[in-house]
């Protein structure tokens, strides 16, 4: 029996970084999405996973993170996301959620073999991530609605590469957990 993560990448941000202006608008939009996503994983009991990028500070840990961001003055796009008591949270360095992180063995120790990837940005993070994922032979759901991007065209085209390459299943979030 199959079982399916909910991943939430990036989302635990300041927005103080190069190219945020192109990347908070389509944030602000896909925010009410995954925490609507969030909300019915929980409800199922689905793992919910953040994956997330520690912008450099190797001294940090999640709940740094968590606190600086929601001090930024954009935490009203981290405040609605904020991890639970059951969530897990993995920190990266790069693009990929795997690269160089636990997440492949914390994967396969809780038996998921399905990802569903949300966050951010589609045409980088998310796409290194879905391919990563396909790599490893998990199944992938990236729904739409629930991915911010820079640049719309890139992003309509790494969607595209997903589901056309690496055979994701490219959706809306309401056709997730009905």
């Amino acid at each position: 029996m199959s079982k399916t993560a909910l991943i939430v990448i990036d989302m635990i941000n300041t927005y103080e970084h190069k190219d945020a202006e192109l990347l908070i608008p389509s944030a602000e939009s896909v925010v009410p999405v995954i925490a609507d996503l969030l909300s019915r994983a929980r409800r199922r009991a689905a793992p919910v996973i953040y994956v997330n990028d520690n912008f450099g500070e190797w001294r940090s840990h999640h709940g740094e993170v968590l606190e600086h961001a929601l001090a930024s003055p954009h935490a009203h796009l981290v405040e609605p996301l904020k991890p639970d008591a059951e969530s897990l949270f993995v920190l990266k360095a790069r693009h990929s959620v795997f690269f160089e992180t636990p997440l492949q063995y914390l994967l396969h120790q809780q038996g998921i073999d399905q990802l569903v990837l949300t966050g951010q940005v589609t045409e980088q993070c998310v796409l290194y991530s879905a391919l990563d994922a396909h790599i490893r032979h998990f199944q992938v759901t990236v729904p739409k609605d629930a991915v911010a991007h820079m640049h719309e065209d890139l992003a309509r085209a790494a969607l595209q590469m997903m589901e056309r390459n690496m055979g994701a299943r490219v959706c809306r979030s309401e056709d997730l957990w009905e």
